[in-house]
Formats: C-alpha cells, sequence, structure tokens
C-alpha cells in the first residue's frame, strides 16, 4: 500500500491512515525528469541501516597491523578466523556479500571507508537524527536533505503523479518536507488481514471519496510493486521483497526516480560473528536485497546509484558479549551501473591505540556528506552551492568527493 504526502495540498495523510508500524519503503511521486541529465534517466536510492552498522567487519582492514589483536575472536578475514576475502589494498569484505563483491569486481560498487556524519556521541536517536537531516547537530530541521535535494532538483519532463495511501509508518525524517512523497510496503509484511484492503476501499467510497481515490491509487502501486514475497519468511525473504518492490516501481517508465529503503536490526552488542553470527545473517539479507533491486531495475541499472548509510559505526574493541558498542567512523557503500566502483575509498587512519578517536573507536576521516554531495552533484545535477546551503546547510567546508559518479 502507498501513503501520498503532498506540500502542495492535494493530500494529506492522518493518524488514522497509518494502519500498520514496520514500513521501510518511501519513493517519490510526481518526480521530474532531470533536465540535466542527458541522455541518463537517472535512479537513486537510499538505504538506511538502522542500528550502527560495524564498519569493521563488513569491510575488514586485515592488513592494519593492530586489526587482528584489536578483535580477536571476531576479527573477520584474520588468519584462523576467517569470514572475509581480500578486496582491495588493506581491505577485505565479508564473506556474507558474494553478490556485491561480484559488482565491486564489475565496477559497478565501491566502498567509503572511515566515514561518518558530523554526530559524536553515541545516541541511535540522535544520530539517526543527524544521518537524516543532514545539519551538523540532532533536531536542528524538521525536513530531511533528501527531501530538501528532490525539490531543488532542475525540472524537466513531468513523470505522471501517483497518488496513495500509507499503509504504513510515518515518513522517514530523511524525507520529510515540501517535496511529495508516497510510502509503500509489501502486503505479505503489513499487519492487515487478505480481506482489509478490499473492506476499507468499500469503507472509504461510502463515506470519504477523496481518501477512496488514494487508496485506490495505493492498491494500484502495489500492484505495480509485485504485492510481497513469501507471507512470514525470513529475514533474507523480508529484506528482498522489500528492494524488489522497490526496483519495480523504479524501472517504471513514469514510476519515481528517487526512493528510500531502511533496515533495522544492526545494534550488534552481542554473537556479532563471523560466519553464523547476527552481522553475518544480517549481510547476507542485505547482499540479497541489494541485488534484487539490480535484477529488478533491469536496463535502468546502468543508470542508478544506490548509497548504504548508518548512523554511525561501532566500537574498535570487542566488548564482554563477542560484540561491539557504539562507535564513530564505520563504511558507506555506493552500488548501480552509473558507479565508478572498483574501489575502496579511504583516507584510512590506523587501528594503533593513538590513532583511534578517543582511544576506542575507528577515527573518522571522510564527512558522509562529502560522499553524498558526491553523488548527488555528479548524478542528479545539484549544484555545489545548493548542496552547501540548502541540502546541507552549513556544510560549505565539506567538499564533495570526486569522481564517484561514472
Amino acid at each position: 500500500m502507498t501513503n501520498h504526502a503532498s506540500a502542495s495540498g492535494s493530500f494529506r495523510p492522518t493518524r488514522r491512515l497509518f494502519l500498520a508500524s514496520a514500513g521501510s519503503f518511501v519513493a517519490w511521486a510526481q518526480m521530474p525528469r532531470f533536465a540535466f541529465a542527458g541522455t541518463r534517466d537517472p535512479r537513486f536510492v537510499l538505504v538506511i541501516l538502522r542500528g550502527a552498522v560495524d564498519g569493521l567487519a563488513v569491510v575488514p582492514p586485515i592488513g592494519d597491523p593492530a586489526y587482528t589483536a584489536l578483535r580477536g575472536d571476531i576479527a573477520v578475514g584474520a588468519k584462523g578466523v576467517g569470514g572475509a576475502s581480500p578486496l582491495h589494498g588493506i581491505f577485505a569484505l565479508n564473506d556474507a556479500m558474494p553478490n556485491f563483491r561480484r559488482r565491486f569486481q564489475s565496477g559497478e560498487a565501491l566502498v567509503v571507508h572511515a566515514a561518518a556524519t558530523p554526530y559524536r556521541d553515541r545516541s541511535h536517536f540522535d544520530g539517526q537524527d543527524v544521518l537524516e537531516n543532514g545539519t551538523n547537530g540532532p533536531r536542528l530541521a524538521e525536513t530531511g536533505w533528501l527531501n530538501r535535494a528532490v525539490a531543488a532538483l532542475p525540472k524537466g519532463d513531468a513523470v505522471r503523479p501517483l497518488h496513495g495511501l500509507a499503509v504504513s509508518p510515518v515518513v522517514p525524517l530523511v524525507l520529510r518536507g515540501a517535496a511529495p512523497v508516497f510510502t509503500w510496503m509489501p502486503t505479505d509484511l503489513q499487519a492487515t488481514g487478505p480481506d482489509t484492503a478490499q473492506r476499507l476501499m468499500d469503507l472509504y467510497s461510502q463515506t470519504d471519496s477523496k481518501l477512496a481515490q488514494a487508496f485506490s491509487a495505493g492498491r494500484e502501486i502495489d500492484r505495480m510493486a509485485g504485492g510481497g514475497g513469501r507471507p512470514g519468511g525470513d529475514i533474507n525473504n523480508q529484506f528482498r521483497t522489500i528492494a524488489v518492490g522497490a526496483g519495480r516501481l523504479l524501472a517504471q517508465e513514469d514510476g519515481p526516480r528517487i526512493a528510500a529503503l531502511s533496515y533495522d536490526g544492526w545494534d550488534t552488542h552481542a554473537k556479532e560473528g563471523p560466519m553464523d553470527g547476527n552481522l553475518d545473517k544480517l549481510l547476507g539479507a542485505l547482499d540479497g536485497a541489494l541485488e534484487g533491486l539490480a535484477v529488478e531495475l533491469g536496463p535502468v541499472w546502468k543508470d542508478t546509484v544506490v548509497a548504504v548509510v548508518t548512523e554511525f559505526g561501532r566500537t574498535a574493541h570487542v566488548n564482554g558479549t563477542d560484540g561491539t558498542d557504539h562507535g564513530t567512523a564505520t563504511m558507506a557503500l555506493l552500488a548501480g551501473g552509473a558507479v565508478r566502483g572498483g574501489r575502496v575509498v579511504a583516507d584510512w587512519p590506523g587501528l594503533a591505540p593513538n590513532q583511534l578517536y578517543q582511544a576506542r573507536d575507528l577515527r573518522p576521516t571522510t564527512d558522509l556528506r562529502a560522499v553524498l554531495k558526491g553523488v548527488l552533484r555528479d548524478h542528479l545535477g545539484l549544484s555545489e552551492r545548493v548542496l552547501s546551503t540548502e541540502v546541507f546547510p552549513g556544510s560549505l567546508p565539506v567538499r564533495p568527493l570526486n569522481g564517484l559518479v561514472a
């Protein structure tokens, strides 16, 4: 189902419309085609991993002399531990992500390491707020940077408007703002019975024609997205179902061009891995989801950039339960046919005791906003002035990273 939230006043959802509580996909409707793009009709997908991902376990720096001693039994990729294979330079990639490795090797994916938002404390709530509001601190904006980016895009030919109804949670902060959005979640992940949609349609048709119209449009988007996957499926199925549905919508000629997905559960304080730990299972599910997205995008994959980000990293040291605690820097992943991939981009700070941030975390050397600015400038055509003043206000000293987009 879908939800359409528009600042234009055509339709605004209310609490009565939010019938389920585990939504995961939001995409844009009424998107312009980007006049900037020339021959390319670009798609951009933001994937937020909520819970703070351990970048040292996803892309372990196996060539750093301090790495193995720091991580001990969960030193992914270290001799005698395994779970990762060499990728580029001193870095390896967790073996739970074979599809991402294949995309990396074919030049369709890259890693930015030792990256972080400006946030330097360890609250998930505040960290995600900064990640999504795009400012220098928590609660400094009520709108999200992705919404502001869309509002600032150069205008092209209009895409057919899509209207819908939320049977999902509130629009995430990163997408709140003046630009119109709709939300969608797979029917099989919704907390409703199989006949609920038709009963609601009957009710709205008799009581609220505008609501009925929006609800009908939402059911149409469900049909376009393919509904959902196997009911009650495991985490692999759930992650993949969300991505596949998003891919089907984005691949439509008149569908959205920008989308945001989020996956929870990355707060790995215990039994992190490798091989059969909690992080391995999550990475395997993410890998399948990203590949499902790529397959569904089909011919438009070549015009797509997918950015995978999280609110902050985890401690360099292991805690007492074979996990890690809230840290600072981590990695970000880029994938897509429009990515100039096959590289790990890092100003590597090192893991020796005197190189750690506050003697406990991977030190951040790249501002995550520089990564996003580089993509938004070179893939979507936003100017550096707009990026520094409107999309990421107060970030003028943070220059876009060059060369991320082919």
